[in-house]
């Protein structure tokens, strides 16, 4: 859909594995830390958003077009997905 980048809301994911819980303080420290890796992903990268990232629209027969023609998967998101589990890894 070009919203989020998914390697960062698979990173959001693991973040609320690990520190979620039905209590407020739980939650409170979910959203810390969303909020850190969103702020260090996106002082790497410059975005959380995929059209951004990969400079196409994917949400849109073009942009799915292009991005195969560019290779962008391979290109720049199995980067985008090995930078994110760095992040991730120094936060576990």
């Amino acid at each position: 859909m070009a919203e989020t980048c998914e390697a960062v809301t698979g990173a959001f994911m693991v973040l609320g594995l690990k520190h979620g819980g039905e209590d407020g303080d739980a939650r409170e420290n979910t959203f810390q830390s969303v909020r850190e890796f969103a702020s260090r992903f996106e002082a790497q990268h410059g975005s959380l958003l995929c059209k951004d990232l990969v400079g196409c629209d994917i949400s849109t027969p073009e942009g799915v077009h292009a991005m195969k023609q560019r290779h962008l998967r391979s290109d720049i998101c199995t980067r985008l997905v090995r930078e994110a589990a760095k992040i991730l890894e120094s936060m576990l």
